[in-house]
């Protein structure tokens, strides 16, 4: 089992890194990060096209003829178009999540972006994303891209983690470590 998810980390990877390169090849890299970017947030959100996609019963044929609906219903670029004719063609369409994903993880690192995740009690205005962002940035010197996310669990406050480290100042966390201390007492 550990061997089928390396493989598909591996593939993921090589297809992910072909796509960026014939990218930056044909300078339209920003072109086809905005693509991929709708493609996948499209796949994570609607559930009867990523049972499509990830039906192994489907033919190529019916799938091929999806992905033209949606590529002209999108307006994806020719690169996105035909890279997605060749996983549905090697039947390597089911990692499609795991390859964008690691496409604009490649993205961003060339960019020297740093990802950091953000979720927060309340939904926040552009504004003030804009503002949180802006003075990470500032603190860690390092371009900083949020993704960001709403769990109203919290109570209160916001959780930032960029890499290993996690800042928790959420009022949920407060007040798990103020039980802690009272069963301990």
């Amino acid at each position: 089992m550990s061997s089928k998810k390396s493989f598909s980390s591996e593939a993921a990877n090589r297809y992910s890194l072909a796509l960026y390169e014939l990218s930056e090849e044909n300078s339209e890299l920003s072109v086809v990060e905005k693509d991929v970017s709708e493609i996948l947030t499209i796949f994570n959100t609607n559930k009867e096209l990523k049972d499509f996609i990830m039906n192994p019963t489907q033919s190529q044929l019916n799938q091929l003829l999806a992905l033209n609906k949606i590529a002209i219903k999108m307006n994806l670029s020719k690169i996105v178009k035909n890279f997605l004719s060749v996983l549905i063609i090697k039947r390597r369409i089911f990692y499609l999540n795991n390859i964008f994903k690691s496409f604009l993880s490649l993205t961003s690192k060339k960019k020297g972006e740093l990802k950091a995740s953000l979720i927060s009690s309340k939904n926040l205005t552009t504004d003030e994303l804009k503002s949180l962002n802006s003075e990470i940035s500032k603190v860690l010197g390092a371009v900083i891209a949020l993704d960001f996310k709403v769990d109203e669990n919290l109570i209160g406050g916001l959780k930032i983690q960029i890499g290993s480290l996690m800042v928790d100042t959420s009022i949920k966390n407060k007040l798990k470590k103020y039980e802690q201390i009272m069963l301990g007492a």
